[in-house]
């Protein structure tokens, strides 16, 4: 059986439930789209339409659907062999134009993405045909990604605006149920459309009357996030709430820790701050001795600490930009990429010139490093290497950037050149000079007749 979500997905945009702004910039595009044109990037909290909205967009204008998301394995080589060939050439079912759909685009980490925001940036540069971003949270894609790319928010839906959809599908699925029960189902969605028709699927599937006892058994099931508790410490949330919250999110103590401690710039007054990093600083030595002697119970009063103490400094003074990462975990991430790198350019390496990348990295590395800097552009072209790999030999990121956009614009030339020498020799005025008879030299006319 189908689910709900599903089955009752709109398919066209005039059909899309709430963030009228943003269809109505999806529509706009879509309309005046041009190769120009930049892409756009749907962002905001899940089940709120972004990734319904793109496929009724297609739908309305009549363009094939080529998506991909962070199931697929988004490498360099996959993104170029599924997407961008997709870009540069026609639909086969004769469809205008064909969507690239790039879902979950916020979630380029890990070694299966290796270069794949590299190649959507290429692919964005070099694109034929229109292309839409979908992420959850914006600022988890790259920087040069964004520059390339026009944002479209979508909000959270009021419950009041979810309530017709869920009274739509209960009369078309024979159901029936007071406007009380959708109410209270639209409310603990959270502004989540495709939380609230699940829940509505769970209550009412079988039954030809939902009643409250039904919807009870299917609230939506969401834990706090980490989110949730940095916000609520700067906030001014109660105590109790906050150690509630402590207890629905996932994370343990000590990285609560850390997320506290990346975040209390956010207090401007110093002695406060000075407060509140002496409140973290004794539930450190809490949750250190949870770990030396076993003994979890301690973590109940490093929590306490950490939270309230916090939570009383700050004042209620909430938050001045937005929620940053632990700082060391952004060293670790730094570390992890430098890794993949240098791993990519061992393998490279040792299928080339078949040697072990044990002993490249040990004895080789270091002459093989300078002929790189003395010739880049002849490895470049025979190890296939991109920016961050050939600065790994160069440590310049701006000379190597350069090196390979001149690479770039020289393999751009060669492909025109052909192009032009074959427009050349069908050229009819060409033709017709080479058909007149060569006059002889004492025929000719000079500037010098006559001296």
């Amino acid at each position: 059986m189908m689910d709900w979500a599903e089955k009752y997905r709109p398919q066209h945009l005039q059909d899309i439930v709430g963030n009228a702004t943003a269809v109505r910039e999806m529509a706009e595009w879509a309309r005046a789209w041009t190769k120009d044109a930049k892409p756009l990037i749907l962002y905001g909290k899940p089940g709120i339409g972004k990734t319904t909205a793109a496929y009724a967009l297609a739908n309305d204008m009549q363009w094939e659907v080529v998506e991909m998301n962070a199931s697929d394995q988004r490498t360099k080589a996959i993104i170029e062999k599924i997407a961008g060939s997709s870009s540069t050439t026609a639909s086969l079912t004769g469809a205008s134009r064909k969507l690239i759909i790039l879902d979950e685009a916020d979630n380029l980490h890990g070694s299966a993405d290796r270069g794949g925001a590299r190649a959507i940036i290429d692919l964005i540069r070099h694109s034929r045909q229109p292309i839409l971003l979908i992420a959850n949270d914006i600022y988890g894609i790259p920087k040069e990604l964004k520059k390339l790319c026009e944002p479209v928010q979508f909000r959270s839906l009021q419950s009041r605006s979810i309530v017709p959809r869920l009274r739509h599908i209960c009369a078309a699925e024979h159901i029936q149920c007071d406007d009380a029960v959708l109410t209270s189902i639209a409310e603990a969605s959270s502004g989540d459309m495709r939380a609230a028709i699940n829940m509505l699927f769970a209550a009412g599937i079988g039954s030809p009357v939902l009643a409250d006892r039904d919807v009870a058994t299917s609230q939506k099931d969401e834990r706090s996030t980490i989110f949730d508790l940095i916000s609520g410490i700067f906030k001014g949330k109660q105590d109790a709430n906050l150690m509630k919250l402590s207890r629905e999110v996932s994370d343990t103590p000590d990285t609560v820790e850390q997320w506290i401690g990346a975040n209390l710039g956010h207090i401007e007054d110093l002695d406060a701050r000075a407060d509140a990093y002496r409140c973290l600083a004794r539930a450190d030595e809490f949750v250190g001795l949870t770990y030396r002697r076993q003994y979890y119970t301690l973590w109940r009063y490093a929590t306490a600490l950490m939270l309230i103490g916090t939570a009383s400094a700050a004042r209620g003074g909430g938050l001045r930009g937005r929620i940053a990462p632990p700082s060391r975990w952004q060293s670790m991430a730094k570390g992890r990429r430098q890794k993949m790198i240098r791993t990519s350019v061992l393998n490279k390496l040792s299928s080339h010139m078949h040697i072990p990348q044990t002993t490249l990295r040990e004895d080789f590395l270091t002459p093989i490093s300078l002929m790189v800097e003395g010739n880049p552009e002849y490895f470049v072209e025979h190890l296939d290497l991109d920016q961050d790999e050939l600065n790994f030999f160069l440590h310049d990121k701006e000379r190597a950037k350069s090196i390979l956009k001149d690479i770039a614009k020289k393999k751009q030339d060669a492909e025109k050149q052909p192009a032009r020498e074959k427009k050349i020799e069908k050229d009819p005025v060409n033709e017709e000079e080479k058909q007149k008879p060569i006059p002889s030299r004492e025929n000719q006319a000079t500037l010098f007749d006559g001296f």
